[in-house]
């Protein structure tokens, strides 16, 4: 169903209003000046987007691994992080409780930690992958998916999300590895006991469940929905937002709590979706960065954030 972005307006009877409620009117009035969206550099070719605790996105580039930063209540940022160059992408990302960032790096075959505060690139880890696309945090790792391959890689984290070792666990049971582009966005099951990830190959398109212990795979029941462009996924509870991003359209699904089967209950499009390919999540809304793989991406290509509202 087609979701537009709708403004609520602000009531104008201040002068009635006491000292608390005068308060109350200027965290409301804030939330209302809040943009609905906001430019990215020039040339940035955009990908990932993660938000913390604070309201900040963080967002990676293709261009050449910089990660800037936004502040969501006046869309204003800059780059916090330079990246390595044109052979280290960053694809998508995700921050932690601590304040650093996990970094997939694409055709590098990187893997990659940032303390978001100094910027500073802490660890690369060169796994070999053709092409690290995406990040999910679990309590004690962070997994990634490598979009060539028919793998994940786990990357322990300690409790105070200190990053360890490096293991590849296989993907086995329904997975279906294409001669092309095959895995893609990452979540966590309601219950967190297990992974979801897009595989845009088998039937069409559709979600894997996998146990993190063995890698077997297993097809989630989507009805007839397909994912044959699913691209990031995001989690709120046992709703799952799945991006397709050539469809221009975020797809909505009721979960049950271990991640077998999903009901399909709304789309979001917008007129302003130019191939989003991720979102994330700030006090009801979401943000989802447009990619713009339609268009040859040169120094001075436009890009932009989107925010909607959540279902």
């Amino acid at each position: 169903m087609h979701r537009s972005f709708a403004r609520r307006r602000l009531l104008t009877a201040t002068a009635a209003l006491g000292g608390a409620a005068l308060l109350g009117g200027t965290a409301h009035a804030a939330e209302e000046h809040r943009p609905a969206g906001f430019p990215l550099p020039n040339g940035f070719q955009p990908e990932g987007i993660t938000i913390g605790s604070a309201p900040f996105a963080y967002f990676g580039s293709l261009a050449n691994g910089d990660i800037y930063r936004a502040n969501l209540n006046t869309g204003r940022g800059g780059v916090i992080s330079e990246g390595l160059g044109a052979e280290h992408p960053t694809v998508g990302l995700k921050t932690d409780r601590h304040g650093r960032l996990f970094l997939a790096g694409g055709a590098s075959g990187e893997l990659r930690t940032v303390d978001a505060r100094s910027g500073e690139i802490e660890k690369v880890y060169a796994v070999g992958g053709t092409f690290v696309n995406d990040v999910i945090l679990t309590p004690d790792a962070a997994w990634f998916t490598d979009s060539y391959q028919a793998r994940l890689y786990r990357l322990a984290r300690d409790r105070h999300g200190e990053p360890g070792a490096v293991t590849t666990v296989p993907l086995a049971g329904d997975w279906e590895q294409g001669t092309d582009f095959t895995a893609n966005g990452i979540e966590r099951t309601p219950d967190g006991r297990a992974l979801l990830v897009v595989n845009t190959v088998a039937g069409g398109g559709t979600l894997m469940r996998v146990e993190p212990g063995t890698g077997v795979a297993t097809v989630v029941d989507l009805g007839a929905s397909r994912l044959p462009n699913g691209d990031g996924l995001l989690l709120l509870g046992r709703t799952l937002y799945a991006v397709q991003q050539a469809q221009n359209l975020i797809d909505v699904f009721r979960l049950n709590a271990v991640g077998t089967r999903g009901t399909a209950i709304a789309r979001i499009t917008d007129p302003r979706f130019r191939i989003p390919t991720t979102v994330a999540a700030w006090d009801g809304r979401l943000y989802l960065p447009n990619a713009r793989f339609d268009v040859e991406p040169t120094p001075d290509t436009e890009y932009d954030v989107v925010a909607v509202d959540q279902v």
